[in-house]
């Protein structure tokens, strides 16, 4: 499969990067910058992409460089800002940091002779966000773009077909950021648009099978769309070799056990096992409120009970996951800060002895829908919005108790009715409730209450890199209050999140 390389020097944009590369139907993989040259020519890539970093070339300390022997594997190679510094620093051209920043929006002047901007216009709209700059160009290089403020924007050298932009064409504020990596993809590497939903499924197929070794494999089963989504994947590699454990640990939404039956046991038939252990899981958290903790004690208990499981499964050696590419960034890489744990990800413990299958971990929410569909999983399942591992456990800030459980399910369970009604619920990423273990005062029948509040949340996101909240109509918002009020008992206060992230997250822990 035609590949193309990422190198992901800790910049904002670097998964950005890679997902446009892929709208492109090009496959893309985002690996560290530090990937020796031998691994790099070993996965053949048909270009390569060096992506933005908080790094500063100008820096006495320089941490994010690459070999040089980089430049002279006849890969076409794209620097974006820190990647063109980058490139004018390992070539023997200059950078500084002359105090000339550029952020934001930028009118720049482009020279549409060369093969990055062919079919462009001489002046565009592009997104900035630099301190340092190219000042002097490497030797064979030249210029091919510049702002009023910077002279050197763009540069190039086409005979070894290295190129470098200051700027930023993966984001939406370059309106022709696309047409330059498409030119780049197919004119400048030779690319051609065959990465498809067909071709994924064909590969992961293999792999599952290669990698699964004719043993028996279990599959751990949540009922959301990523874990459905690799169950079925893995069933079409494995067929009667995959069981699927679903467990209810007692924090799902309101009818979720019997809608997983129905597709998996009814309609696909999928050996389907089924494990109540809401006590247990309770059990554990009892006295837990640290949001890490919590995570890590889930994503525990659910790998020992896969364990146990699979004892009772001869030669069941391996565990497939929906584990997506978001879940890992947010969990930690070596160039990402670590936001918080994902019970599949952080919190799997280190003595486990299933050996993981993750068939989805380098794609992105929207690709595994599209996947779904062409699987032949119902649009029921493909499209619900996104609901994490460990459940409601961490949409309740502070201890998980049997009785807030009982308080959220049902206050979550009017949030997605009443935004079903309103039409709203596939135009919304997610939409959900919240119960922090606080109480307020209030006033029911003239008598003094003293209650939980629940926050309602709904934001709209396209990867769950980054969402903003969503201006839900009043009427909505008036009728999602009434109801939780007058019908979830201990609830006498309803607030809505109107946070976006960053800086917040999606979830409040």
């Amino acid at each position: 499969m035609e590949n193309i390389i990422v190198l992901d020097f800790g910049g904002q944009y670097s998964q950005l990067i890679a997902r446009r590369v892929r709208e492109l139907r090009v496959f893309s993989e985002l690996v560290s910058y530090d990937m020796p040259i031998e691994k790099i020519k070993a996965k053949n890539p048909k270009g390569i992409i060096l992506s933005g970093s908080p790094s500063s070339i100008t820096a006495k300390d320089i941490g994010y460089i690459v070999d040089k022997e980089l430049f002279n594997l006849d890969i076409p190679v794209l620097g974006i800002c820190y990647g063109m510094q980058l490139i004018a620093y390992m070539l023997n051209g200059e950078v500084t940091n002359s105090g000339t920043n550029e952020y934001g929006k930028t009118r720049i002047n482009i020279d549409t002779s060369s093969l990055l901007f062919d079919g462009l216009q001489s002046v565009e709209t592009c997104w900035m966000s630099h301190k340092d700059s190219v000042y002097l160009l490497p030797p064979f290089f030249r210029t091919i773009a510049s702002t009023p403020n910077l002279p050197i924007a763009g540069i190039e050298e086409p005979f070894k077909k290295i190129y470098g932009i200051q700027f930023h064409p993966e984001v939406i504020h370059t309106p022709s950021g696309m047409d330059i990596l498409k030119n780049f993809l197919f004119k400048i590497c030779k690319c051609s648009p065959i990465w498809t939903t067909v071709s994924i499924i064909e590969k992961e197929v293999n792999e599952i099978k290669e990698k699964s070794a004719g043993g028996k494999v279990i599959c751990a089963l949540s009922g959301g769309v990523d874990s459905s989504v690799a169950a079925i994947l893995v069933n079409k590699a494995v067929g009667e070799r995959l069981t699927c454990i679903f467990v209810d640990h007692g924090m799902l939404r309101s009818g979720e056990t019997e809608q997983v039956e129905k597709t998996f046991k009814d309609n696909f038939k999928i050996n389907l096992v089924l494990v109540k252990a809401q006590d247990r899981f309770l059990s554990k958290l009892k006295g837990v409120t640290e949001p890490e903790q919590k995570r890590k004690i889930i994503g525990t208990e659910f790998i020992r009970i896969f364990e146990e499981e699979a004892k009772k499964i001869k030669d069941a050696n391996y565990l497939v996951q929906g584990t997506l590419y978001s879940d890992v960034i947010e969990s930690g890489t070596k160039n990402a800060a670590k936001i918080k744990s994902h019970h599949n990800v952080g919190g799997l413990p280190e003595d486990m002895q299933l050996k993981l299958i993750e068939p989805l971990r380098m794609l992105f929410k929207d690709e595994v829908r599209v996947l779904g569909i062409e699987l032949g999983l119902p649009e029921e399942i493909v499209l619900r919005q996104p609901f994490p591992g460990p459940g409601l456990a961490i949409r309740i800030i502070g201890e998980v108790t049997g009785k807030r459980l009982e308080i959220l399910q049902k206050a979550d369970s009017i949030v997605i009715e009443e935004i079903k009604r309103a039409g709203l619920y596939n135009k919304i990423w997610q939409s959900f409730a919240v119960l922090p273990a606080i109480k307020s005062v209030g006033v029911m029948g003239d008598e003094r209450t003293y209650d939980y509040p629940i926050v309602v949340r709904a934001v709209s996101s396209e990867d769950a890199m980054t969402a903003d909240w969503v201006r839900l109509p009043y009427k909505v918002l008036e009728k999602l209050s009434s109801r939780i009020i007058n019908e979830v008992e201990g609830v006498n206060r309803v607030v809505y999140d109107i946070s976006s992230k960053p800086p917040s997250t999606i979830e409040w822990e």
